[in-house]
């Protein structure tokens, strides 16, 4: 499966997702559909379709946003500090897609990663939809359904 930006990926986004996405922005904490999300499948990028992280790696860690002890595959690191701090920023690799950042205070049994992560830049494939929309190569890596 290719997986990439196009213009009429972009003109499917809400405007919140654009922002997010396109203009490396932040949801109000709280505020994001897949913050209390457990059901298993995987997050994909809401732009390229890309998969990014699976329900097995996710976590409450009562910050306000999803969190994930780790990815996937498809997500790149970067440098941050604009507001006057130092993080790492998240993006998808083939959608450039803004995510969010990866800190340092995750759980230690899983790598003590936590990669903080907007809902408006994900969409989530149900584990039973996944094969079907081309996502089964993944199945290894979510738990399965109850």
């Amino acid at each position: 499966m290719s997986y990439r930006k196009s213009a009429d990926a972009l003109a499917r986004l809400t405007p919140e997702q654009y922002r997010v996405t396109q203009q490396s922005g932040t949801e109000r904490p709280f505020s994001g559909e897949y913050d209390h999300h457990f059901a298993p499948g995987i997050y994909v990028d809401v732009v390229s379709g890309e998969p990014l992280f699976a329900s097995s790696a996710k976590f409450d860690s009562g910050c306000g946003w999803p969190a994930f002890s780790r990815p996937i595959g498809n997500v790149t690191e970067h440098a941050d500090t604009s507001h006057g701090m130092r993080r790492v920023e998240v993006r998808s690799e083939h959608g450039d897609s803004h995510l969010g950042h990866v800190f340092p205070d995750g759980p230690r049994e899983t790598g003590g990663l936590r990669y903080c992560i907007n809902s408006a830049s994900l969409r989530f494939v149900p584990r039973a939809e996944m094969a079907a929309q081309g996502y089964g190569a993944y199945l290894d890596q979510v738990e399965d359904e109850e």
